[in-house]
């Protein structure tokens, strides 16, 4: 392959991860716990956007329940936002495993 080809095919490249990275950032994922008593909203470059905690969650004595709820709705939306980006992020690279990807 020329070189010339091969810098031009790496800008592309470059210019479509940093498309698809501005794309990701402005896409929400959501996941909830305990039945949808708990939901968590984020952003696909992982930036929670809402926490929902349905309000008969909320009883005396019942905090650390709470507390495990919230820790599973944010785990579960973090890792869907990692397959998100995974995904996208693939179909640019054609596959290719790049540092920092």
């Amino acid at each position: 392959m020329n070189p010339t080809n091969m810098l031009a095919q790496v800008k592309k490249m470059q210019a479509e991860m940093q498309r698809v990275q501005e794309e990701l950032a402005a896409t929400t994922v959501s996941a909830s716990a305990g039945g949808g008593l708990v939901s968590v909203d984020m952003t696909c470059d992982n930036r929670v956007t809402a926490v929902k905690i349905d309000p008969k969650v909320v009883a005396p004595g019942e905090v650390e329940t709470l507390e495990d709820l919230v820790i599973v709705a944010v785990n579960d939306a973090l890792g869907r936002a990692a397959q998100e980006s995974a995904k996208r992020m693939s179909a640019v690279t054609g596959g290719l495993r790049l540092p920092g990807m």
